[in-house]
């Protein structure tokens, strides 16, 4: 994706669209900026944004979003946007080779927790 200029207008986006850091490194990664965008910006601010993302780098940043930045709802709309429908599936955060926490197995039971302390032994 093409870097988006930092400039009087994408800075003041910048600031607004993500707040917790300077304007200079939000849009340093265009892609992550992009999808705190899509979910965050208002439709001027975004009318703004297009004079420098085009259609391309646009549905680049969408198959490059990180997990866990667009919610669902602006996931659906911009890929309609793009005309991409159904959408595909939002980005998921992976842990190694699994993927999101619901397929992660956690020792929760009394059982598990007495079985390991016995494997290991006594703790001091």
């Amino acid at each position: 994706m093409k870097p988006i200029p930092l400039n009087e207008e994408t800075t003041a986006i910048a600031a607004q669209v993500v707040w917790f850091e300077s304007p200079s490194e939000a849009l340093s990664d265009p892609v992550r900026f992009m999808a705190y965008a899509m979910t965050y910006s208002m439709h001027e601010q975004m009318r703004v944004l297009r004079h420098y993302v085009s259609d391309d780098d646009f549905r680049e940043a969408l198959d490059r979003a990180p997990p866990g930045i667009i919610d669902a709802r602006s996931w659906a709309y911009w890929n309609s946007k793009m005309g991409r429908y159904p959408p595909p599936p939002l980005p998921v955060r992976r842990f190694g080779n699994i993927v999101g926490p619901e397929k992660m197995e956690f020792a929760s039971s009394q059982e598990s927790i007495r079985r390991e302390a016995a494997e290991n032994g006594p703790t001091k």
